[in-house]
């Protein structure tokens, strides 16, 4: 099944909506799910802002979004179906100046983060995030074919939107 990555309020892109798909098919294949459906918006911080509102009750920008397709109405449709990323390029853009990443590096560790509440992980407790970045760190190794990553040895805890 395919990956689609779409912009919304962007007059440009840092990074090129087709290298975002790769990383996720990379991604997606690193966690045994290749045929996975998957859809990411890159977006601006308003578009981030209102979707975080409307369905957080957050009044405020966020770097990434999940809304799987998991959870509530039209749930177990199809295990392949896993929902939507949304990034925003805005924030990954700052977050990335105050880590002294590149853009593509946040954007794929913002990625990796998204995929993995859609499979399920979380980040309630130390455990959950420790386990979360441990696999987020996988994943964007996998993103960049550098080395093959861990497998998971847990079940992921209950998805949640971030």
């Amino acid at each position: 099944m395919p990956v689609y990555v779409a912009t919304r309020g962007l007059s440009s892109s840092p990074v090129k909506p087709e290298r975002v798909r790769i990383a996720a098919e990379r991604m997606l294949e690193a966690v045994k799910r290749p045929k996975a459906e998957l859809s990411i918006l890159l977006c601006d911080d308003a578009t981030i802002h209102e979707l975080n509102r409307d369905y957080r009750g957050k009044d405020r920008p966020t770097d990434v979004l999940s809304f799987s397709m998991h959870e509530g109405e039209g749930s177990g449709v199809h295990p392949d179906l896993l929902g939507d990323v949304v990034i925003s390029i805005d924030t990954a853009r700052k977050q990335a100046a105050e880590k002294g990443w590149a853009i593509a590096s946040e954007i794929r560790f913002l990625l990796a983060h998204g995929l993995l509440h859609l499979l399920g992980y979380d980040h309630q407790t130390r455990d959950e995030e420790r386990r979360m970045l441990a696999m987020g760190d996988a994943l964007m190794a996998a993103a960049m074919r550098r080395k093959a990553p861990p497998k998971a040895a847990t079940a992921p805890a209950r998805a949640r939107r971030r």
